[in-house]
């Protein structure tokens, strides 16, 4: 049974090991710093006995609740057989089925130990396949933290497109040179690029829903058809949307079938995990016995597909498959998108709430955000000013505003229970 402590020892000794605090991005000040204990369903409580209501949900991997009976079940049962093989095993083996079953655009697949790996390796199978080395991605959105991934990730020097802006240390310049920038939502000058630099564009990667920016009408649909005609492969970054929006993820959801997808988050039910898949034709790149061979693709990973994994995220699975869960996770998050518009519209203050299925964001601007640059023009300050602000009131949530996670165990009560300490918060920072 766990007993609180009763002082900040924890928090001390996390400040100490950890830069900031935290294992990364969270940047609390020292005084909101905690440490985990635990968590269930859509809560968590620190070594300080505080609990809070969770809408981060693990960045999203636990879109069926924290402790999940089904997965940890799941988990109990395969641990005592072995947590890892490094090689196919039974439960890879069902979760490989059951991914090209449910994707449109997997004959194959691969597993790897993250969402990360999983976009890095579709970007190295894309430039193999085509023979060429460019990669056109779109201002703002995350692929993981590979290069590609955090280059113009969060700009601060707005170049003109497509030229890459790093948004990391540690990035050579070198790498920039093979990475195109377009903003997202402008389908035309997406597809201009993509025609202008067919010659050495080997992939076009997306988030189809970018950070909790839902795609214009015939966005995505003007990327297939731009790529298909010009030999550029299509890779979804199906990471976040991945089992979130709907059980075939954004292919299903949106209508457009991409010629590789990655996955992690949500799939893993809080475990780490990693997928990748393609056509049979893309994915033999990665035959071993073409060792040596122009075109072979390294691809290994020690924890991918491992049964632990692998069990949970059959589990999660099934969960997912129930009826009514996407009605639910929908309807949970329109309620409290809708709330929050509610609340603003009451307090008269005016700002944007984007997001679909369960994903929401508060963007403090006067006007419609539909792509980086829009966002960025709201106020951050406000921002992260509500959000820590709402730290403080008991809601959990990563302060740098990006979006809230919604969660199969979260309820209109949670929700009800969010609004009120927003309106709280509000008045705090307004």
């Amino acid at each position: 049974m766990f007993v609180p402590e009763k002082s900040s020892t924890a928090r001390a000794r996390s400040l100490e090991v950890f830069p900031a605090g935290s294992n990364g991005e969270f940047n609390l000040p020292p005084e909101l710093s905690m440490v985990i204990a635990g968590g269930e369903g859509c809560e968590i409580w620190d070594t300080e006995g505080r609990r809070y209501i969770d809408f981060s949900m693990g960045w999203g991997s636990s879109l069926v609740g924290h402790a999940r009976p089904e997965v940890v079940a799941a988990v109990q049962q395969q641990a005592p057989l072995g947590s890892n093989f490094a090689y196919v095993n039974a439960k890879t083996l069902a979760l490989a089925e059951e991914i090209c079953r449910l994707s449109p655009a997997c004959e194959q697949v691969r597993f790897c130990a993250s969402g990360t790996e999983a976009t890095m390796y579709c970007q190295r199978l894309a430039r193999a396949h085509t023979g060429k080395t460019k990669i056109l991605k779109f201002e703002g959105a995350y692929h993981g933290a590979n290069e590609v991934g955090v280059t113009s990730l969060f700009p601060h020097r707005l170049k003109p497109f497509p030229s890459a802006d790093p948004s990391s240390a540690g990035i050579p310049d070198a790498v920039a040179k093979d990475i195109l920038v377009a903003p997202y939502n402008d389908a035309d000058m997406a597809a201009r690029l993509i025609r202008r630099h067919a010659a050495r564009l080997a992939a076009v990667i997306v988030e189809p829903l970018q950070r909790c920016t839902p795609p214009r009408e015939g966005f995505l649909q003007t990327l297939r058809q731009a790529c298909s005609d010009k030999g550029v492969l299509l890779i979804f970054d199906e990471v976040v949307t991945g089992f979130r929006l709907a059980y075939g993820g954004a292919q299903e959801y949106y209508g457009v079938v991409p010629d590789l997808v990655a996955y992690g988050k949500a799939l893993g039910g809080g475990y780490p995990i990693g997928a990748f898949g393609g056509s049979r034709e893309i994915m033999s790149l990665v035959r071993e016995e073409r060792l040596g061979q122009a075109g072979y693709v390294w691809v290994a990973s020690t924890l991918g597909g491992n049964p632990i994994s692998s069990a949970a995220a059959l589990a999660t699975l099934s969960v997912f498959r129930r009826e009514g869960s996407y009605t639910r996770l929908h309807e949970l998050g329109q309620y409290l998108r809708l709330g929050i518009e509610a609340m603003l519209a009451a307090n008269r203050i005016q700002a944007q709430v984007i997001g679909d299925g369960p994903l929401a964001q508060v963007v403090f601007s006067k006007t419609p955000v539909y792509d980086y640059r829009s966002t960025r023009r709201g106020n951050r300050k406000r921002g992260r000013a509500l959000m820590l602000a709402l730290f403080e009131r008991g809601i959990f949530l990563n302060p740098m505003g990006t979006k809230l996670y919604l969660s199969l165990a979260h309820t209109r009560d949670s929700c009800d229970t969010f609004l009120e300490r927003f309106e709280e918060a509000l008045n705090t920072v307004m």
